[in-house]
């Protein structure tokens, strides 16, 4: 299949490239931008114009329910969400069920992956066998299936003597080692982030320190065994200046944020609005503007959707009893643009897609988050001139929970291209 996309504003921050420029895509690669290569024939032409052609969405955390979740979603229903937002590829926990920590189920999810023919699915392996924090997983097995990288998703390893087990033998074979930093046991079965709003809802707490001894700990075993390490989901300014100070003593160290965290604080908890049940929870204002200087100044190297589908049986209960976790694919384009928006000037588009396109590529170390010649052909065709309204009826993924909801956001996806492929199209 060869696709000229034509007349679009090409966006790629990978080459520091803004500019009106045509796309040539042939064979599932991109064969020339600028100018057809000789005797370019296009079997189809999507007219651009008044759009951005940027780099397909790079996620680095999207639950995508299977195996063992089916009823909170599918394959099937995630994938077409990640196409409706632009994500090209995207980073899966193992906290499935069965955990993702042997082989086989790591190849059979790669397989019905790849037999829907949209999003590349690059899996986390699962740290420790069933994520119990004991026994090390088969961790160069599990690399060999598919795996980029090893997390313990939301559980912790309250044995240090465990984790730095895990970290000698991740830095021996150059795995990278995905941890969110929270400690085992302060903040344990809290709901809310500690401070007056919790207490006057009567809501049970999670300090922020449980994120800074967690990361202090860590970081003394990176010190010890040199092993390379992505923190997920960083919530506090707190944890995010000892993420600058490790980061400039030169520790291996990559991190992300949630989407939502870069936007909402603790107050948007209102009057318990299950929606805004988030692991990390949602925390101050001080904490929020901390997050977006971070990604500004690259503290903060990516923003993730944290994809977390829950279905109606689990969500929609008192705030303590719901289960925590929003949709996120559909929104990842859109929160990014706004945040470029809302930092009235202080942040350019580029810069807003880099940090989920480039920079979460380079973290996930896949490759993918740039348009360039020779390169698979990923790509992501939006408005950013039309606004779309956040409603439950319009999301495709299985998940219509989010605290979002009823917001307007900038940015509509109208094509989303995989390995050359049309995997989705509205422009027609």
């Amino acid at each position: 299949m060869k696709i000229h996309i034509k007349n679009g504003r090409v966006i790629d921050p990978a080459s520091a490239t803004d500019a009106l420029q045509d796309v040539f895509i042939a064979a599932g690669k991109v064969v020339a931008i600028g100018q057809a290569p000789a005797d370019f024939v296009a079997n189809k032409t999507v007219d651009a114009t008044g759009l951005i052609v940027t780099a397909g969405l790079v996620d680095l955390s999207a639950r995508l329910r299977e195996p063992g979740f089916e009823y909170k979603a599918t394959l099937e229903s995630e994938l077409q969400a990640a196409m409706r937002g632009g994500v090209t590829s995207l980073v899966c926990p193992p906290d499935t069920d069965p955990v993702l920590d042997e082989s086989g189920l790591v190849e059979m999810l790669k397989q019905r992956a790849r037999m829907q023919n949209k999003a590349h699915v690059y899996p986390l392996g699962a740290l420790t066998v069933g994520l119990k924090g004991e026994s090390l997983t088969e961790m160069a097995e599990l690399t060999q299936a598919g795996c980029i990288g090893f997390s313990q998703a939301e559980e912790t390893i309250a044995n240090t003597n465990t984790l730095q087990r895990a970290l000698d033998y991740a830095a021996t074979f150059g795995f990278t080692v995905w941890l969110r930093p929270q400690d085992a046991y302060i903040g344990k079965g809290g709901v809310a982030h500690s401070g007056p709003l919790a207490s006057r809802l009567g809501l049970s707490g999670v300090p922020v320190m449980a994120e800074t001894i967690a990361l202090h700990t860590l970081f003394e075993l990176m010190r010890a065994t040199g092993a390379k390490v992505h923190l997920c989901r960083i919530s506090s300014a707190a944890g995010l200046e000892l993420v600058r100070k490790a980061k400039k003593e030169g520790l291996p160290l990559t991190c992300d944020v949630g989407a939502h965290h870069v936007h909402l604080t603790d107050a948007d908890i209102g009057f318990f609005d299950s929606n805004a049940r988030l692991t990390p929870p949602l925390r101050s204002q001080r904490d929020r503007d901390a997050i977006s200087a971070a990604l500004k100044d690259g503290t903060i190297d990516a923003i993730c959707s944290d994809h977390t589908p829950v279905d109606d049986d689990e969500k929609l209960l008192p705030f303590a009893e719901a289960s925590p976790g929003a949709t996120g694919l559909e929104l990842l384009l859109s929160l990014a643009l706004k945040w470029a928006e809302d930092s009235r000037g202080e942040v350019s588009l580029t810069l807003a897609l880099s940090r989920i396109s480039q920079h979460a590529a380079r973290v996930a170390g896949v490759p993918a988050g740039q348009i360039a010649v020779g390169q698979a052909a990923d790509i992501c065709i939006f408005d950013p001139a039309t606004r779309w309204k956040v409603e439950a009826k319009a999301l495709a993924s299985q998940g219509k929970h989010t605290p979002f909801l009823g917001y307007e956001l900038p940015g509509v996806v109208k094509a989303t291209i995989v390995s050359g492929h049309i995997a989705f199209d509205t422009l027609h």
